[in-house]
Order: structure tokens, then sequence, then C-alpha cells
């Protein structure tokens, strides 16, 4: 095969084999070191519920098991993510332009897995709005909370203080790497603009309800985040 269809089907094979990958892998690899514990919503309700009626501030180790599985888990899906991101970067270089879409997803891929990896507690939230600890909103409002909902907030705040800083150093890099792009492609220099626009935007919405984390902790719980 002649060397520029190498150039063309290697990254293409490689995007294939890392699209699979980033589905069936993660599981597998999160569980590696989880001591068979086994990760489902239901398992996740019951090991929060247990947690949340212990009054202890420290995580259980039903709940700790639990959120060192989902931190493996996004660590997976964002090096997958990266890999894929650098895969389709150069297939849009090498064969079509119109792969830098598929660069913008992987790029937010690994935004947001980055965030869950920084706040794995927190990135378990939405598994548990079918089924909200008791008594929440007076809990979110009384001076003296349960632990768990001190423990709840704070990680919630440092969930949307990671997105804000991975938004913010994404948009200056974007800003940056347009720089030197202006003279050789005026419409890639537009695009990266573009696009570090909406980074900026949720660095600045993440930023604030990071320092009024617990309303949207409460939306989040009542169908309303």
């Amino acid at each position: 095969m002649p060397i520029i269809s190498w150039r063309k089907a290697g990254p293409a094979a490689a995007a294939a084999a890392l699209l699979v990958a980033f589905v069936v892998a993660p599981g597998p690899l999160a569980a590696i070191g989880s001591g068979g514990t086994r990760f489902d919503e239901a398992g996740v309700r019951s090991a929060f519920l247990g947690y949340w009626n212990s009054g202890d501030r420290q995580l259980s180790p039903e709940l700790r098991d639990l959120v060192d599985y989902w931190l493996r888990y996004h660590v997976a899906k964002g090096l997958i993510a990266a890999l894929l991101l650098a895969v389709f970067v150069l297939l849009a270089v090498r064969v079509h332009k119109a792969f830098l879409a598929l660069a913008v997803l992987a790029l937010v891929t690994v935004m947001a897995n980055v965030q869950g990896a920084v706040a794995p507690f927190a990135s378990l939230f939405p598994m548990l709005t079918d089924a909200p600890p008791p008594q929440l909103q007076q809990q979110l409002d009384a001076a003296a909370p349960v632990p768990a909902v001190a423990v709840m907030v704070d990680d919630f705040a440092r969930y949307h203080v990671a997105m804000a800083v991975i938004a913010a150093v994404v948009a200056v890099a974007l800003v940056a790497l347009s720089v030197p792009l202006w003279r050789r492609s005026r419409a890639v220099t537009a695009g990266l603009l573009v696009l570090a626009v909406p980074m900026l935007v949720i660095a600045v919405a993440n930023t604030g309800t990071a320092a009024d984390p617990a309303p949207a902790l409460a939306a989040l719980f009542h169908g309303g985040w």
C-alpha cells in the first residue's frame, strides 16, 4: 500500500479502535483493584442511603469503593478520549477538515471526564436524583445540616471549580493557538476563537455555581439543574 494511503488509513484505524475501546474498556479497567465491587445505580443509591443515615462525615467503605471505581472510570475514559482527540486532529489535517467536529466532541469529552475524576463523588449525584436524600432541602437550609450534606456541597463546589478551571485553560489555549495561525489560515483562527467563546461562558457559569453551590445542588435533585 502506498505511503500516502497509510498516512490516512493508519489514523482512521486507530480512531476506530479507540472508539471501540472508549465504549467497552473503561468498565473493566475501572474494576481493576475494586475488590469485586459491583457498580450500578441501585448499588450507588443503596450505598449513599447508608452513608446518609450513618451520621458520619467520612464516606462509608461501601460508598468509598464506588467513588473510587467511578474515579478510575473517568480516568480511563478521559485518557482514551484524549487519544481520540489527537487522532481526530491528525485526520483533520491529513484527510478532511470535517474531522474537526469530532475533535471538538472528543475535547468536550476529555473535559467532562477530567471534571469527573477531580470530583467523582459529585459526578455520581445524577444517579441519585430518582431517589433524593430524605429532607435534602431542609438540610441544605439548616444551620447545622447532617455531615453528609456538607460533604456533598463541598464536592459539588469542587466539581464546578474543576470545570471552571478546565474551560478557562482550554479557552486560553485556543486563543494562544489562534495567534500563530492568523496569517496561515484565517478560517481556522476564526474557528478557534469562536470555540473559545463558549468555553469562557462555561468557565464563568461554573465559577458562579462554585461560589454558591447549595441552590444548584438542590435544583439538581429537584429536576431544575
